[in-house]
């Protein structure tokens, strides 16, 4: 399995390109999973239905199945909130995991940057990041610089630069 990620501020442009890359992925015969962060509090269950209920009760962990798909949900319950490296794991096997956010994991990473946001670039700072993707020139980047609608080259650059998971330097690992 092999993993790189999408990075940027919030309202850049990440779940959009993430949306646009995965068919063409697709289409060239990957299996590809992702992996998203969200910053905020979440939830793919409804109040009402039996697994709600379930995890309302003070289950850790409830698993819901059906013949188009099943869905694990764990409850932190205070606990530290897990690390990439650790949700990695998690996945099924695939090819290419795209992972969505987890800006400061040392993962390979495109940063997706709009100059609208008026945030400062993360490439200038962040040796795991790639390349850029952008409405912006960056003639000064140490690394390629491609727009927003070149997906067959974002394609290109995502399977060049993905890593074998085994190979990223993760923080307290030698």
């Amino acid at each position: 399995m092999r993993i790189i990620g999408l990075a940027g501020w919030n309202g850049a442009g990440k779940t959009t390109l993430l949306c646009r890359l995965l068919p063409v992925l697709v289409k060239r015969g990957l299996r590809v999973s992702t992996l998203k962060h969200a910053h905020h509090g979440f939830d793919v269950d409804q109040p009402g239905k039996d697994s709600w209920e379930h995890r309302a009760a003070g289950a850790s962990e409830v698993l819901v199945a059906s013949a188009n798909r099943w869905a694990l949900m764990h409850e932190l319950r205070g606990a530290p909130e897990p690390k990439l490296e650790e949700l990695l794991r998690r996945l099924g096997p695939a090819d290419l995991v795209l992972v969505e956010g987890f800006k400061h994991e040392p993962h390979p990473k495109l940063e997706i940057y709009r100059l609208a946001n008026g945030k400062a670039p993360l490439h200038t700072d962040d040796p795991s990041i790639v390349a850029v993707v952008s409405d912006a020139p960056f003639p000064e980047a140490r690394v390629p610089v491609l727009g927003l609608d070149e997906v067959e080259r974002i394609a290109e650059v995502v399977l060049a630069e993905a890593l074998p998971v085994q190979q990223i330097r993760w923080p307290g690992r030698e």
